[in-house]
């Protein structure tokens, strides 16, 4: 069922009055334009001009005189193949949901997200509008191919003047009128589009009438210079009719040298130059935003479109070939104009349909401008194309892009250009192929478009095809548009943009993820590849920052998950107030650069929540193993995000959808004196909770007294050296023997290393202390420490130290009972045990590498500090009347110690086996 904030809703399924409306966009919010223009007029028309644009008058006679009847045939199957691959493609998203203006940029951006999406969408802006300096220019040398002082055909007739400065005056007059129509809005270019489409369609007709009418004749051609500047005898071509003998000769292939260029052809080059004038597929999608009904007009009208101009392509194709000789197709490009009943309606064709294209690119261009600048995803260079009329038509754009296609023009000749046009068109044929892929491959359930002729097969292909076709057209050109699209994409991951557009990756992840995990197997876990997952249970994150940090670096690329307990019966609330919290969380993971999940829950108590946690976190064989907690004592909070940079940062609040303050998300720290959430009894329960269910435990005291450097993301750094100190044995059991090769000694050691092995880490170095009992020789538990040190490949320094005076007193008792802490003994006793302890790892924290035996008198010894101490953390008592006590003693133990890890681990995580 939608919620209140559904996206459903802003489809305005019913009105104020409970009148329906329409689902087609009209009337969209943000000053859209009035929907209008349909599917013949909106897509098929603009379509069929720009496949056609000017090969089909000038191109003909190229393809099948190098080519040949066959592979020319070949060719544009294989071009038209990978057309139509992308095609599904748009059919397939465009009938998934409502398209908005942009055209492939909407499709592409609302897919693969707005780094992608804006992107590709400048460079098909871009290209664009080179196609249209392209078209235009294009147009120009049609015109003073006849017209020109220059002119060197047999008929023409000499009549404008030419040069670069007329050239640019004549394209800047004919981009004024182009521009014109498309400032005043889609309605007038529609119509202009369609007398164009009319004398194009009249052209054509003629030219197939003519091919039948028209009989045998010779045709003069451009004459060629001679060796020596010489003129050489005149030469023609023929038009045979409809002749076997002619079909026959025109089969094969037969590449020769282009008599515009010079440049000896190939299969690769002629196919590069039709493919050149079939990519115009878009043009349709590109008006999506004045389109009736876009979901319906772009499939239908695009694959119309596209059967249209293939039946007459094949059937010139096949008419050039019945009634011309070679030489004629080879040599007279525009052979269309001999051969003609009434030779103007042929240039009356090429103009207007270098015209026609010319508008497309251009209005094309202007609505991709203008959704990007919609979206602002470039912020304000892109911002004057915002503006929009009275009737929503963006001539703001349309003159932006007018003023850049003007820049274009001055570079004059474009044979190098309109390659890499090819190649954006193509990169963005690809894009679409590639979401249309990323939908299909992520299973979502609400992609389910009505438009069902595609499959994984076909975009992939598709995808596959256009790369191949843009190193294959120009291999320069490839590389460089990858390279700018890299670019663009992360010059906008670098600033950011809108995240509720929806991401394909993240339910490709999502679908990847839920694969492997369901192929995560507890039952295959072995401890060779065991790794800390870690828990961490956090109050309020202002006073854990530095815990949240050391966390993080503990994990091992295990995983992390970030635990809160909020107090409260689900029965006595009008809505879960859980929820509402997980976007502050989240942002506190990434503000904190840490590697976290969040996972929050509602209990009546703390105790109760952890038990909640430590059940439920996680998911198949990712489950947390060790229960983070920080130390119970009466340290006042302190309020990190005061101190912190990352935290001390105004967040940036100009951005759309930026979230508030982090400050303002998480209460202040608890003040001094005020009543907790979690009593003594019940965090010692929740110790004792996890232990029960076979989870590990770390306790972390003082870890707000780490040195930065150390809780950095980097290296150290830092010249001064420190220690890891580890005391892998239970020192409220004081014992000497093999208590140090115990599963909780050992799982002490795999903490230390792996935390040496992180980068801020490396320059600090581990000392393993071992305590010696007043009858045990010194060298027998080192050596045998060693021993195991070396089989598990962990390097560090041993050390044995030696107990005080009263330190073993009444020792006998103790292992009687199991331990001071859960012996009879008293209060008075245990208390001095704890401070016989905290004085012995005190005095070795100062003392520098290489010192032997001592006692407390050693602490005054300059040498590297102890930056984090690891404790062996005992058991709670059974009797939970004895809790309280326990806290007390390790709140002994632990006194002013500095950062420390009380740790007690109940599983096996080293192996010596390979």
């Amino acid at each position: 069922m939608a919620s209140e904030s559904s996206p459903l809703l802003a489809y305005r399924l019913l009105g104020e009055e409970g009148t329906a409306l329409p689902l087609n966009g009209a009337g969209a919010p943000g000053g859209a334009s009035p929907r209008k223009l349909s599917t013949f007029l909106g897509v098929v028309v603009p379509t069929v001009l720009s496949m056609f644009s000017i090969v089909v008058f000038l191109r003909i006679g190229f393809v099948v005189g190098h080519a040949g009847l066959l592979q020319a045939l070949a060719m544009l199957l294989v071009a038209y193949f990978i057309l139509a691959l992308t095609v599904l493609s748009v059919c397939a998203i465009a009938t998934n949901g409502a398209v908005q203006g942009g055209g492939a940029y909407f499709m592409i951006s609302r897919t693969l997200g707005p780094e992608v999406g804006g992107s590709i969408g400048l460079m098909f802006y871009l290209a664009n509008v080179c196609g249209c300096a392209v078209s235009l220019l294009g147009l120009v040398e049609s015109v003073l191919d006849v017209f020109g002082a220059d002119a060197t055909g047999p008929s023409g007739l000499r009549v404008l003047p030419q040069g670069y400065g007329w050239n640019l005056l004549y394209g800047s007059l004919l981009l004024g009128l182009v521009g014109g129509v498309c400032t005043l809005g889609a309605g007038l270019y529609a119509r202009a589009s369609f007398l164009t489409f009319l004398l194009v369609s009249g052209s054509l007709a003629s030219v197939l009438i003519s091919f039948v009418a028209v009989g045998p004749r010779d045709i003069p051609l451009t004459p060629r210079p001679g060796p020596n500047g010489s003129s050489l005898p005149p030469r023609f071509g023929h038009f045979t009719g409809f002749n076997s003998s002619t079909l026959k000769d025109n089969l094969a292939a037969g590449y020769a040298e282009d008599y515009t260029t010079g440049a000896m052809m190939n299969f690769a080059s002629v196919f590069a130059v039709l493919f050149n004038g079939c990519t115009g597929i878009m043009a349709g999608a590109n008006m999506s935003g004045e389109l009736k009904d876009p979901s319906r007009a772009i499939p239908l009208g695009t694959i119309v479109a596209v059967a249209y101009t293939f039946f007459v392509y094949v059937l010139l194709f096949f008419l050039s070939s019945f009634t011309c000789d070679r030489t004629l197709l080879q040599e007279d490009y525009g052979f269309f104009r001999a051969i003609s009943l009434w030779p103007p309606l042929v240039l009356i064709g090429i103009y207007a349909t270098a015209l026609s294209a010319s508008m497309s690119s251009l209005i094309g261009a202007s609505r991709i401008l203008h959704a990007l600048a919609r979206d602002d995803l470039f912020g304000v260079i892109l911002a004057p194309a915002k503006v929009v009329s009275r009737g929503g038509n963006p001539w703001a754009a349309v003159l932006y892009s007018w003023g850049l296609v003007q820049l274009v023009l001055l570079a004059g000749k474009l044979n190098t250009l309109a390659a890499v046009v090819t190649v954006f068109y193509l990169v963005a044929y690809a894009a679409v192929d590639l979401s249309c892929l990323s939908l299909e491959w992520a299973s979502a359930p609400n992609f389910r478009p009505t438009f069902s002729l595609f499959s994984w097969h076909t975009c992939l292909l598709g995808v596959a095809s256009c790369l191949l076709m843009m190193f294959l057209i120009s291999p320069g050109a490839a590389g460089g548009s990858l390279l700018l699209m890299g670019l663009l994409a992360a010059l906008l991951t670098a600033r950011g943009g809108p995240s509720s557009w929806g991401y394909v990756s993240q339910a490709l992840l999502f679908h990847q993820v839920r694969k492997y995990l369901l192929r995560l197997d507890v039952r295959k876990d072995h401890v060779k590849f065991w790794r800390p997952q870690l828990l961490l249970l956090v109050g309020n994150p202002r006073g854990a920052l530095p815990l949240l940090r050391l966390a993080n670096q503990l994990k091992k690329g295990g995983l992390y998950v970030l635990g809160h307990v909020t107090l409260g019966d689900l029965d006595s609330l009008p809505s879960d107030p859980v929820q509402p919290q997980y976007g502050a969380w989240l942002s506190l993971v990434d503000r904190a650069q840490v590697k976290a999940f969040v996972d929050l829950t509602l209990s009546p108590s703390v105790r109760q929540g952890a038990q909640h946690l430590l059940r439920i976190s996680g998911l198949g064989g990712m489950k947390p193993n060790t229960l983070v907690l920080g130390f119970y004592d009466d340290a006042p909070p302190q309020d990190h995000f005061l101190t912190d940079p990352a935290f001390s940062e105004p967040a940036d609040s100009t951005r759309e959808g930026s979230s508030p303050a982090l400050s303002t998300l998480f209460p202040p720290p608890r003040a001094p004196g005020s009543p907790r959430a979690l009593s003594p009894q019940d965090y010692v329960a929740t110790v004792a909770d996890a232990l029960k269910m076979n989870k590990n435990v770390v306790l972390a005291r003082a870890s707000g007294a780490l040195p930065p450097e150390r809780l950095s993301r980097g290296s150290g750094g830092t010249s001064q050296l420190h220690h890891v100190d580890v005391w892998p044995l239970n020192l409220l059991r004081p014992r000497g023997g093999p208590g140090y090769v115990d599963v909780c000694g050992l799982f002490l050691l795999q903490m230390a290393t792996i935390l040496g092995m992180v980068p801020a880490w490396h320059s600090a170095r581990l000392r393993i202390f071992l305590c010696l009992g007043p009858r045990e020789a010194p060298g027998a538990a080192e050596g045998r420490l060693r021993a195991l040190l070396s089989q598990l490949r962990i390097r560090a320094e041993v050390q044995e130290v030696v107990w005080g005076e009263g330190a073993g007193a009444g020792e006998t008792e103790a292992e009687e009972e199991g331990d001071f802490v859960n012996s009879g003994r008293g209060d008075v006793e245990a208390e001095a045990l704890a401070r016989s302890a905290n004085a012995l790892v005190r005095a070795q924290q100062g003392r520098g590498t290489g010192g032997g035996p001592g006692g407390p008198e050693g602490g005054d010894t300059e040498g590297p500090t102890t930056a984090l101490t690891f404790l062996y953390l005992p058991r709670p008592p059974a009797d939970p009347a004895r809790y309280p006590r326990y806290l007390a003693l390790l709140e002994t133990l632990t006194r002013d110690l500095g950062p420390t890890l009380l740790v007690h681990g109940v599983t096996p995580v080293t192996c010596t086996d390979l």
